[in-house]
């Protein structure tokens, strides 16, 4: 039999993959439906939509560091 505590490690290894799979699943499933996507690139929020065209929505003075889990008002 394994050892529980090994076996517990090497799932929550697979957390930062597989929850980057999904948000990345959920990205073209939303383009695909028809619906924009936000995303943050080159100093700004650009709205993404199905048919690969951009809109800038907002411009970022600097780049920000938040620790993962914290909600940011982007004002």
């Amino acid at each position: 039999m394994a050892d529980p505590e090994k076996s517990l490690d090497y799932l929550e290894q697979q957390i930062p993959g597989l929850s980057a799979a999904a948000v990345d699943v959920a990205y073209w499933q939303a383009l695909a439906t028809g619906q924009a996507v936000l995303v943050s690139d080159e100093g700004g929020i650009y709205r993404v939509f199905s048919d690969g065209t951009r809109e800038l929505v907002k411009t970022k003075p600097t780049a920000l560091s938040v620790p993962v889990g914290t909600r940011v008002r982007i004002p």
